[in-house]
């Protein structure tokens, strides 16, 4: 989609620092970071929100890959917090399905 911020990530037209990436998702940090580690993982095909009946195995896949970018960020020890936002009362900003990964420091009671 070529309005579409994360696709334009995705495709390289947007530079990111690249976390991660398969033939499924790529996995990036966050430009405007919540806790010290911020990556956001999102598929290759695009999805405006859960609400676009996303196939379950899509969705397996996507959270399969979490505690991998947890280890690769050096946070699966310490522990890390997983989000989906889903429409703009939610917080959700970017319409492209992703998956927040954050840690790095305690999250206690902050909601994304």
């Amino acid at each position: 989609m070529a309005d579409c911020l994360f696709c334009n990530i995705i495709e390289g037209a947007i530079p990111s620092t690249k976390v991660y990436e398969d033939d499924v998702c790529y996995a990036f940090d966050d430009i405007a970071p919540e806790a010290p580690v911020h990556t956001l993982i999102v598929p290759k095909q695009h999805f405006a929100s859960l609400n676009d009946d996303v196939p379950a195995d899509l969705l397996g896949q996507l959270m399969a890959r979490v505690p991998e970018i947890a280890k690769i960020k050096g946070i699966d020890e310490s522990g890390y917090r997983v989000v989906v936002n889903t429409g703009a009362d939610a917080g959700q900003t970017v319409f492209h399905l992703h998956v927040h990964v954050l840690g790095g420091k305690s999250l206690g009671e902050h909601v994304l």
